[in-house]
């Protein structure tokens, strides 16, 4: 039986089990009446197979019959369903209800039956029909939440995504917010994704829903939400340790909030939570330039330039300060790239001094 779909169909056919059963109009004969009540208590007292068989072989008996055979006999393949379903043989009794079905008009039992139709389907491992059915159910009773996630389940078990997406219900347990989140993002409703693991995460969740959250936010081009979603658990205590803060700090920078990015660096560097290194200064560099924080940044430029000695840095460090007006700056930075033989230095230093000469 699916993992999808087991406990939610045990409880809907244990509550069909002890059900008494139906009597209706057309009037039956007595014998009739008395024949069913007696399987009935034959079943009860746990003559399951015995009760199978004799109802069986009493609806093949009357479904040919006139209006009150017809309705007797379908009393009996319900009963004979009852009676394989509590023996755990759900397609045999997923059988004999969809006999008992084609017996009777439209309406209110015909619905009723067409549910735990598609219920023991969908035990049986029946996935494909009993979805069928069960949809057709639901189509007409939108309102009931239970059916609609198990419809949901179904179809996603068969990985029909777009259906599936279209029955979920609003709200929902985390575990199915957890479903409907997968349902959409591969249905590619990735917005909708997003907000049902939003929903889990406000109502408590692990880290591993937390990541996801800020994966899909990120593919979804939603940079500054993923950075809040990860500033939210990093406050929670969801997240922790040194690859933890470096995500922290990457995704303020792709998120539009470079001087976060760059403060969180500074402390990370001073406080040694984060291993100094070139590629940490050069990022920290580039957040505070991206913040247009200009001392921070061409500090920080100058900072890693004279750390690393390479004539790339220098040469950006020259472009920013020219870019800013800080002409003695760039001078000193293209000449230091010049010296280590960048030949681009000795351009952008005629370019200052052409500059310099117009002025």
């Amino acid at each position: 039986m699916s993992r999808f779909l087991s406990r939610p169909l045990l409880v809907a056919l244990s509550l069909w089990l002890a059900a008494p059963l139906a009597l209706a109009e057309p009037a039956l004969p007595a014998a009739t009446i008395r024949d069913l009540e007696g399987l009935q208590q034959r079943l009860t007292a746990g003559e399951r197979a015995a009760v199978a068989e004799r109802a069986a072989a009493q609806h093949t008996r009357l479904a040919a019959g006139n209006a009150a055979d017809r309705w007797a006999a379908a009393l009996y393949a319900q009963l004979a369903a009852r009676a394989e379903a509590a023996a755990g043989r759900h397609a045999a009794a997923a059988d004999h209800l969809a006999r008992a079905r084609s017996l009777v008009e439209p309406g209110e039992r015909h619905d009723r039956w067409l549910r735990r139709e598609a219920e023991l389907r969908l035990a049986a491992d029946q996935t494909a029909r009993g979805a069928e059915l069960l949809e057709a159910w639901v189509r007409d009773h939108p309102q009931e939440r239970a059916p609609r996630w198990r419809l949901v389940r179904a179809l996603a078990e068969l990985e029909r995504w777009g259906a599936a997406a279209d029955w979920i219900p609003a709200g929902g347990s985390p575990d199915q917010q957890a479903l409907a989140a997968t349902v959409y993002q591969r249905a590619g409703r990735g917005g909708e994704a997003l907000a049902r693991l939003e929903a889990r995460l406000e109502r408590g969740a692990d880290a591993a829903t937390w990541r996801r959250a800020v994966g899909l936010a990120q593919r979804l081009g939603r940079h500054a939400r993923a950075a809040a979603l990860w500033e939210a658990g990093w406050r929670e205590g969801v997240f922790a340790g040194r690859e933890d803060l470096e995500r922290r700090i990457r995704l303020h920078l792709a998120g539009g909030t470079p001087a976060r990015a760059a403060e969180l660096l500074e402390a990370a560097l001073e406080e040694h939570a984060l291993e100094d290194s070139l590629e940490r200064r050069r990022l920290l560099a580039q957040a505070w330039e991206a913040a247009r924080d200009r001392e921070r940044a061409l500090n920080a430029w100058r900072v890693l330039a004279e750390e690393s000695d390479v004539a790339q840095d220098w040469l950006a460090l020259g472009r920013l300060a020219y870019a800013w007006g800080r002409d003695a700056t760039a001078a000193d930075a293209w000449a230091r790239a010049a010296a280590l033989g960048d030949a681009r230095a000795e351009a952008w230093l005629a370019t200052l001094d052409s500059a310099e000469a117009l002025d």
